[in-house]
């Protein structure tokens, strides 16, 4: 929550000014990671960042009875706020994307090649379910023998439509016709 975080780190600091109280850099510090923190844990609802400033104010030492000054302005900076945090969260989805790209499109040709051979062997069945149909055939349906080409390998399906009994040879190969 990036705009939550910064609203309130600036909330405090503006009623630190307000107050007349001079901020050392260690109190600057506590009041930005006590904002992260808080940004983090508060609630996903409007105005839940009033209720974290009290935690803010407290931990800095600062009166907590300026928060009435914030309420005025908040109906406006929560919808800023909440921009600022859809922004952020926009970019950090597309910083993970792009790193995991590769990983993600690997994870795809996978996928491709198993729905490929499970495919292959659907259909399989399915022919031999005819061809026996239409020869009024009482032999086992399942016994093929079936090749697929898949990403420049030949992947065989063994008889009886088993994946387990498959095997997958790379080039060079013979292209069956």
């Amino acid at each position: 929550m990036d705009g939550t975080a910064l609203y309130e780190a600036v909330a405090a600091i503006f009623i630190a000014q307000m107050n007349g109280v001079v901020l050392d850099g260690g109190q600057i510090v506590t009041v930005s990671l006590t904002a992260t923190l808080a940004s983090v844990g508060a609630a996903s609802i409007p105005s839940a960042g009033l209720v974290t400033m009290l935690l803010i104010l407290t931990a800095v030492g600062l009166p907590t009875e300026d928060i009435s000054l914030l309420v005025a302005v908040d109906w406006l900076l929560d919808r800023m706020r909440t921009s600022v945090n859809v922004v952020g969260d926009s970019f950090g989805a597309g910083i993970v994307y792009h790193l995991s790209k590769s990983e993600l499109d690997t994870i795809d040709s996978q996928h491709r090649v198993h729905e490929d051979i499970e495919m292959t062997k659907t259909q399989s069945i399915y022919d031999d379910m005819k061809n026996h149909r239409e020869s009024n055939s009482n032999q086992c349906v399942y016994a093929a023998h079936n090749s697929v080409i898949v990403d420049e390998c030949k992947v065989t399906l063994a008889a009886n439509g088993k994946s387990a009994d498959g095997s997958v040879e790379e080039e060079p190969w013979k292209r069956e016709k």
